[in-house]
């Protein structure tokens, strides 16, 4: 798998449904992808319903054609009130190519780039000094 930059043609942050994360995760569970989640009530488990952000991270190449994207998702939790988590799954291309960008604005896709950065290190509220 190769990294995903920002100047990437094929970059892209979007904001996907719950529904379409759980069609996301019965495609990666019908394909046999590891990168998922062990089920969809696994998922429903975990995920609270309401709109998810997604940024591709990598993509798996054979041959010089894309076989799945491997994206970040960030998303609410269930039990833990406003408590996010971060996560991985892997898409189709097909279906990668058909999400809705939030991305299209070069200084939008910097802040969202960060945003997934900052998330993926770990986020606390802290006490200003």
């Amino acid at each position: 798998m190769s990294v995903i930059r920002q100047t990437d043609p094929d970059f892209r942050v979007c904001r996907i449904s719950f529904d379409a994360l759980l069609e996301i995760q019965l495609e990666a569970e019908g394909r046999g992808w590891a990168t998922r989640w062990t089920s969809a009530d696994a998922l429903r488990s975990q995920v609270k319903e309401g709109s998810v952000v997604l940024q591709s991270l990598m993509r798996e190449e054979r041959g010089g054609v894309v076989q799945a994207y491997r994206c970040l998702l960030l998303f609410s939790t269930v039990d833990d009130g406003d408590v996010g988590g971060v996560a991985t799954i892997d898409l189709d291309p097909a279906r990668y190519e058909l999400l809705d960008r939030l991305d299209r604005d070069p200084d939008v896709r910097k802040a969202l780039a960060r945003m997934f950065s900052l998330a993926m290190g770990g986020i606390s509220m802290i006490s200003k000094k």
